[in-house]
């Protein structure tokens, strides 16, 4: 055999670090992070039923997707594992909001963020008012998970 027909070919440019990692249904809590339908999610509520003799017991989850506020619901045995989104928060100073909608911030090392999107609703207002109309140092409070971000949160910056 040739060695060409060895030749493998890697195109990945990703470190190859996960999005998620596994947790066990028992141990996920109320205000946490879960996957549900491929979706970071909040979690709000959750209970857990015992089931017949050789059943397992289950767990109910009901959580708010972070990014859109939708409602989703999942049942799972209390033993099997679900997956956790790493959620990261992270501040930026607000420096111009531009033409098209996307926000221009400016972390702490001074690296520049351009590909944030104005978000829509009360969030978006704050942001609007704090900077446009009250002309105020603000900071826009940026939420990354599974590889999705969006301005979650304004604040006037301390001075």
């Amino acid at each position: 055999m040739a060695d060409a027909d060895h030749e493998h070919t890697f195109d990945s440019a990703d470190a190859g670090a996960s999005t998620t990692f596994p947790l066990q249904c028992s141990a996920l809590r109320k205000g946490g992070h879960v996957v549900i339908k491929s979706r970071p999610c909040k979690i709000v509520d959750m209970s857990t039923s015992k089931t017949g003799k050789h059943g397992h017991a289950k767990v109910h989850l009901i959580a708010i997707d972070i990014f859109t506020g939708k409602k989703l619901e999942d049942l799972c045995p209390s033993t099997h594992n679900m997956d956790v989104p790493f959620v990261k928060r992270t501040e930026y100073q607000l420096i111009d909001i531009s033409d098209d909608g996307f926000l221009n911030l400016i972390d702490d090392d001074g690296k520049e963020k351009n590909d944030v999107r104005m978000p829509d609703g009360e969030v978006g207002d704050k942001i609007t008012k704090l900077f446009k109309t009250e002309e105020k140092d603000t900071n826009v409070t940026v939420q990354t998970a599974m590889g999705e971000e969006a301005a979650v949160d304004a604040k006037e910056s301390p001075k």
